[in-house]
């Protein structure tokens, strides 16, 4: 970004101190490859203020700021900026030759991780400003992204549930645990106790349930994030069919549980049953996700 004419260039070089890969922001529609920051990683980096050969530029104070910000993409006005840190990098004065100025936010909690969803939006960025008094001032922003580490869940117990319509389909299901960490395998079993029914095809959805805003002005929205057949062709009583999904490689997070009082998302795990007059049959079971390492 620069000003007018082209005269003047700020730009922002982030550096990493942690050895993470650059991480392809999930559910966006640009292709923009972010740095990974942990929760308690320190945030630091160059400011780079490109003078051109024979201009200069007066400004009355030059800053960087940390800030972290929930967008409602339905309602831009009651969003929340929930963390604004700020550095002064220079005092008033007039820059003759490009300038580099280092900064450093150290001991930064970032309580919540980066997430880009169907109606709402958390962020972090950095942001250095210019401050003029003849002109506007410059700006320039580089967002980064944020993941947190979760703790294993020490009680993981397994799911059992059955679903049936009277005197024509009987089907008991389980899972091995109800919590799985980003990188794991859902296992579990399907086993028919009753089919009066032609069933033609079995499919195990993940859903992801997001819910944006409070009370009478949340907004709810799912999305179906992958999907599994898991048999073709028409079960018979006392048959029994492994489920195994492994969840590495899908777009994603833990589970959020009201963050900030603005959004919360929730996962899903969906078994839908068709029969030979495509009438659906499905029953839903929400399981918890969490984070094992950065980077997942």
């Amino acid at each position: 970004m620069g000003s007018k004419g082209k005269e003047k260039q700020l730009g922002l070089d982030a550096e990493r101190f942690v050895n993470d890969p650059l991480y392809r922001t999930a559910f966006e529609d640009t292709k923009e490859e972010l740095f990974i920051y942990s929760g308690s990683d320190t945030v630091k980096g160059t400011v780079k203020v490109i003078i051109p050969s024979g201009k200069k530029l007066e400004h009355v104070g030059i800053k960087v700021e940390l800030v972290g910000t929930i967008e409602l993409f339905y309602d831009k006005a009651n969003g929340s900026e929930f963390t604004q840190l700020v550095t002064e990098l220079s005092p008033p004065g007039i820059l003759t030759s490009s300038t580099d100025y280092p900064f450093e936010f150290d001991n930064v909690e970032k309580q919540f991780e980066s997430y880009n969803g169907l109606n709402v939006r958390l962020r972090y960025f950095v942001r250095v400003t210019v401050t003029r008094s003849y002109s506007s001032n410059i700006y320039k922003e580089q967002e980064f992204w944020v993941q947190c580490l979760n703790e294993q869940p020490e009680i993981n117990t397994a799911i059992k549930m059955e679903v049936g319509i009277e005197d024509c389909l009987h089907i008991e299901f389980e899972y091995d645990k109800g919590k799985y960490n980003l990188k794991d395998v859902i296992i579990g079993k399907i086993y028919f106790l009753l089919v009066c029914i032609k069933i033609k095809h079995m499919e195990v959805t993940i859903i992801r349930r997001e819910t944006a805003g409070q009370g009478q002005n949340a907004t709810p929205g799912n999305d179906t994030v992958t999907k599994f057949e898991i048999m073709d062709g028409a079960p018979v009583r006392g048959e029994s069919i492994p489920v195994r999904l492994f969840l590495e490689g899908f777009p994603l997070t833990p589970t959020y549980r009201n963050v900030n009082n603005m959004f919360s998302t929730r996962y899903y795990v969906n078994l839908v049953l068709i029969d030979e007059e495509d009438r659906r049959y499905f029953k839903q079971q929400e399981i918890t996700l969490w984070r094992s390492e950065i980077g997942q």
